[in-house]
């Protein structure tokens, strides 16, 4: 049972061109939900006067984020919702888009 060049290579092509959307979720919930930690404890070392005026304007997307260590946990938390929630779309979307292209 042979298989013809062509066909296995539009086999292949299409199996590679696809993402895990899973996969994709959680590496974007990661940077996002880390860079949401990052910034509020780089914050919080930086110290100041007024700390992060525009930084804690999250805490009204985010109920109980504050710019504090136990807020950017909270805000890891959301971050990483909200990024596994969009590469989730955003890997779903391309896949249906090239599933379209293959008919």
């Amino acid at each position: 049972m042979a298989i013809d060049d062509k066909t296995l290579t539009q086999v292949l092509q299409s199996r590679v061109l696809r993402l895990n959307a899973v996969f994709q979720g959680v590496a974007a919930g990661i940077l996002v939900g880390g860079a949401i930690f990052i910034a509020t404890n780089w914050l919080l070392i930086k110290g100041g006067k007024v700390v992060g005026p525009h930084l804690a304007l999250l805490g009204q997307f985010f109920p109980g984020y504050d710019i504090s260590f136990p807020g950017s946990l909270i805000g890891f938390a959301y971050g990483y919702c909200c990024g596994f929630v969009g590469g989730y779309l955003i890997a779903t979307l391309y896949n249906r888009l090239v599933n379209k292209g293959e008919t």
